[in-house]
């Protein structure tokens, strides 16, 4: 099996944050992954292609990077059965399915990252989550060196959750995901930015909309370092909802099961007055509010630190906590944001290198986050 050692990590995290690793592996086959050493006793942390990952300090775990690639179709009656390798990319792989004429999956075009984290974080975006074709999950067990299958209900899919990041954390690696696709399609244009088109439209024209969409809000991170969406859209209670809109009418809400209400984290840190902020070499991006950048720092800490007073901010307005969803990756492996320190705090005014936009109620975007 390919594996190094002492292996710089930059190029390996759209944050272009710098950081190594003792040793890397990068399985390919059920052979290899049985090749593994012992790791259940270890840190380690299993890396797709890095968007959705801050490594917070300089030296990072045993990293495993699975290479499984390949993509099969089965076409059934009323549906198609696709498998994917979990070192395929995601957006390559919409592409091809709409190229197969395969249709559902273009909503979630040009989200970054590899096909075998999609379950893990049940990717969404535009009304449409992964756990609406999902259909089942292999999986590859460390201390038991075999592979399993979990269905659709097995990986326990929540928003932005599965049962990968939860009793499944870090006991094994994703190596294939199966979609059901089926085949009686319909545009599902339901979220903002998509209902401006006409109903009939066809699957390739919504991609091409989802694509112009996030191309107008998400900077590349080839061109500008980051991990796109950084915090989760927050989930409240209507009650407290029903307090928040009464000194926020205008506020952009979306309703959910259990009489809960998801709020967009982007019009909570714009309303903040934080969309644009900039200290030192990190910053809030100038048209998403939701997109923490790199401008030039190699500390993973800078980050975690503009992520913490974005933060405090947000619930000293709104007495609403805002959670990352990108993975903080220390040396002892994966941790919480709750627990990771703030090293260097931003303050209020303390200095003059700490810009942001000028932001009124009237003048915001809707804060849409794509999820």
């Amino acid at each position: 099996m390919h594996s190094k050692l002492n292996y710089a990590l930059q190029s390996s995290n759209s944050f272009n944050i710098k950081a190594s690793c003792p040793q890397i592996y990068f399985p390919s086959s059920f052979a290899e992954l049985q090749q593994l050493p012992e790791l259940t006793a270890k840190h380690c942390y299993i890396l797709g292609e890095g968007t959705n990952t801050l490594f917070v300090e300089p030296q990072a775990p045993i990293i495993i990077q699975p290479k499984f690639t390949g993509i099969d179709i089965i076409e059934q009656d009323d549906h198609f059965v696709v498998r994917i390798g979990a070192a395929e990319n995601w957006h390559h792989l919409v592409c091809f399915c709409l190229e197969q004429g395969i249709y559902g999956l273009e909503n979630l075009a040009l989200i970054p990252g590899s096909v075998g984290a999609a379950p893990v974080q049940n990717i969404g975006a535009y009304g449409v989550e992964l756990a609406d074709y999902c259909q089942e999950v292999q999986w590859y067990e460390f201390a038991s060196k075999t592979m399993h299958v979990l269905t659709k209900q097995e990986c326990r899919f929540a928003y932005r959750d599965s049962i990968f990041k939860q009793e499944r954390y870090n006991q094994g690696l994703i190596t294939q995901v199966t979609l059901k696709l089926p085949k009686a399609w319909q545009a599902n244009l339901s979220y903002a930015g998509l209902d401006a088109l006409a109903t009939d439209s066809t699957a390739k024209q919504v991609m091409a909309q989802v694509i112009a969409l996030r191309s107008s809000k998400l900077p590349d991170p080839k061109e500008l370092a980051n991990a796109g969406s950084f915090f989760k859209n927050p989930i409240v209670s209507a009650a407290d909802f029903a307090q928040l809109q009464q000194q926020y009418p205008s506020m952009p809400h979306y309703p959910q099961p259990n009489d809960q209400i998801k709020l967009a984290a982007a019009w909570l840190i714009e309303q903040a007055g934080l969309k644009g902020f900039r200290h030192h070499h990190v910053g809030v991006h100038r048209q998403q509010a939701l997109v923490l950048v790199n401008y030039g720092s190699d500390v993973g800490g800078d980050i975690v630190s503009l992520a913490k007073y974005i933060q405090r901010k947000v619930a000293q307005q709104f007495s609403v906590t805002l959670i990352p969803e990108v993975r903080m990756i220390t040396e002892q492996g994966e941790r919480s944001f709750s627990s990771l320190s703030d090293i260097n705090p931003i303050r209020d005014n303390t200095n003059g290198n700490s810009t942001a936009g000028n932001i009124t109620n009237g003048n915001t975007t809707n804060g849409s986050s794509n999820d």
